[in-house]
């Protein structure tokens, strides 16, 4: 890594945890990532969940196409992951692991997130064929931590997942790698930080940038509202400690996820933030406030794929220190737009 007083250059980045939609979607916000980043963990919560490795193949497929489309052919790997549910066979968990191109499992708490209507009601309960045959095989489970209790505060739900449910889950099952994915807590900080055994966590931009203040400053602001949602300033200051720490177990997961501008300013609207268009910008303004920019490569390209177990990338990307105008509006699927993370602000990064 190089840092001078205009710019960092380091090895390129991956992405632990993308939204990429599907469709016109798909088409419209490849290119954002493919442009950072080397490789990304695909996110399955599509209509209908990409449940099996049959589904798996065909959506990496219209992925691959869509970087034709857009001119990054050969240039991004979409890693791709298999939705879980009560009813994914240990059977389906071997085709996973041995078809090259499947590299992780993700746990959706039924209903806590945009499409996770299909997700697990019971993990232990009715998911052991799959955990013991994850375990067997080396391939990490990514979780979404939150209980969906409706008498659990929504500030409360990540802390009482670890818990009901990781705890129980690493004490059965030992071995299995884990992803805590996007920690928005001081608790999920410090358990990823002090478990035992192979557990590793994914850390938004977003929630090191900004506190449940920002949902909510000069009236309500849809397009902070993500889940889990952002949490109090102690959260945030434990979140930046942790990714800007010597520890390995934390990297870069955006959890960019895009919806269309009229569907977040509604009177329903979905929960995602869209940062892949200015994903390292952000990131690196973060390390920047918090005096760490010389942590960032190990977070954004080398712990992610040492967990992974997957070689770190040879290429880099550069940053240079110069305004950068957020922009208020991208095109999006059909004659759609969809709005960025901090629309209209201004960072002190532009990646070169």
């Amino acid at each position: 890594m190089q840092i001078t007083d205009h710019s960092i250059t380091l090895k390129r980045p991956d992405d632990w945890h993308l939204h990429l939609r599907d469709g016109l979607a798909l088409e419209s916000v490849i290119a954002d990532s493919a442009r950072q980043f080397a490789r990304a963990i695909v996110m399955p919560n599509l209509r209908p969940p990409v449940t099996t490795v049959a589904l798996a193949a065909a959506y990496k497929t219209r992925i691959e196409n869509a970087l034709v489309k857009t001119g990054y052919e050969g240039k991004f790997e979409p890693l791709m992951t298999l939705y879980l549910t009560d009813n994914t066979s240990a059977e389906e968990i071997q085709k996973a692991a041995e078809s090259g191109f499947i590299h992780a499992v993700k746990l959706y708490p039924a209903g806590a997130t945009t499409n996770s209507d299909a997700g697990v009601t019971d993990l232990l309960g009715k998911c052991r064929p799959a955990l013991e045959a994850l375990q067997k095989h080396g391939m990490p489970l990514l979780v979404h931590g939150e209980v969906t209790d409706p008498t659990i505060d929504l500030f409360d739900r990540e802390a009482v997942f670890i818990e009901r449910v990781m705890m129980p889950l690493r004490r059965d099952f030992p071995e299995l790698k884990v992803v805590f994915e996007h920690i928005t807590t001081q608790e999920g900080a410090h358990y990823v930080r002090d478990a035992q055994g192979p557990v590793a966590a994914t850390i938004t931009a977003h929630h090191l940038l900004y506190n449940r203040n920002a949902i909510f400053t000069g009236g309500i602001r849809p397009h902070y509202y993500c889940l889990p949602v952002l949490k109090r300033e102690k959260h945030r200051l434990a979140l930046l400690e942790a990714a800007t720490s010597d520890s390995t177990r934390f990297f870069l997961g955006t959890d960019s996820a895009p919806h269309a501008k009229g569907l977040k300013e509604h009177a329903c609207g979905c929960a995602g933030c869209y940062t892949a268009v200015h994903a390292m910008e952000l990131y690196a303004t973060a390390f920047e406030l918090a005096g760490k920019l010389d942590k960032l490569e190990a977070f954004a390209s080398l712990n992610g794929p040492d967990f992974y177990g997957l070689p770190r990338n040879q290429t880099s990307i550069t940053l240079e220190r110069t305004e950068y105008s957020i922009p208020a509006e991208l095109p999006y699927a059909g004659n759609t737009t969809l709005v960025p993370l901090a629309a209209g602000e201004n960072l002190n990064w532009k990646m070169k």
